[in-house]
């Protein structure tokens, strides 16, 4: 497999959004903000197709058109809280019937489909610096701006208490999103990237028991999720998108079945430990 130059693109701009998809889905997950990936994704849609038409790179078009929702749904979310769910199906909405419009205009129906599911042999030497970029921007960031990050994520009224500027945060995360869910169109595929931002999330929060274990977990569990499904890709001929997301429903099985395996043995310590004093108590 590794024989292969294109392979060994994919796999590196696979670990470089696998690493940067998680850490943006600690923040949103937290916050009850996954729907937002949702909805970018499908707005990705519609930037692939307006690139194909125009002759532009699609991965341009899918990191303009995210950015542009994205902050619009952001500045939706800041002005009137109480509509925000609602911009965000509004805005998931019109990107998913604009890219429908735009695909049948656009030349080439096989492009524009390894866009939707992903590709293994789509990803190129640009893509990939791109992927590595926006990877090493997101962990700076996630870094740097840790402790407000995290104090968005619980509570906003506590983050403006602790004198986070909630704005400026905002943001900078929201481009990022919107430049990693864009890029990520190629390897995992615009109709699944979403399960990359939550996934591994989900997985990590039945184990950690803090916001920064949850920081370290989620990547690493990603990373593997990502490994595997372009493997499985690789050799059982299958798309990418879908064979990363189903190790990642795999991964999250297993870890529901190991905590309940592990609650009922520490359930079952404490009456093992009572039952020899009661016997004893019996012989007295």
């Amino acid at each position: 497999m590794l024989e292969f130059e294109f392979m060994r693109r994919t796999l590196l701009a696979g670990a470089a959004l696998a690493i940067a998809l998680p850490l943006i889905g600690i923040v949103m997950v937290n916050r009850r903000t996954s729907m937002v990936g949702d909805a970018l994704s499908h707005v990705s849609l519609a930037g692939v197709a307006a690139g194909l038409i125009v002759g532009i790179d699609p991965i341009i078009g899918a990191v303009v058109s995210c950015v542009v929702a994205a902050l619009l749904i952001e500045e939706v979310r800041a002005k009137m809280p109480q509509l925000g769910d609602m911009a965000v199906a509004v805005t998931m909405s019109a990107g998913l019937g604009l890219a429908v419009i735009l695909a049948d205009l656009a030349p080439g129906g096989n492009s524009f489909e390894s866009y939707l599911f992903g590709s293994i042999s789509a990803v190129t030497t640009a893509d990939l610096l791109a992927s590595v970029s926006a990877s090493a921007l997101v962990i700076i960031v996630s870094a740097i701006c840790y402790g407000s990050l995290m104090n968005i994520a619980v509570d906003t009224a506590l983050a403006r208490i602790a004198g986070v500027r909630i704005r400026a945060v905002n943001a900078v995360f929201t481009v990022l999103t919107a430049l990693v869910v864009g890029l990520a169109c190629k390897v995992v595929g615009a109709l699944l990237v979403v399960s990359l931002i939550v996934l591994p999330v989900a997985c990590a929060l039945v184990f950690c028991r803090s916001y920064k274990a949850c920081c370290i977990a989620a990547p690493v569990l990603g990373l593997i999720y990502t490994m595997a499904g372009l493997t499985f890709s690789y050799h059982l001929d299958v798309r990418p998108g879908g064979s990363i997301v189903m190790a990642a429903v795999l991964g999250i099985l297993i870890a529901w079945i190991l905590r309940a395996i592990r609650g009922r043995a520490s359930q079952a310590a404490p009456q093992a430990e009572r039952e020899p004093v009661s016997q004893a108590e019996r012989t007295a």
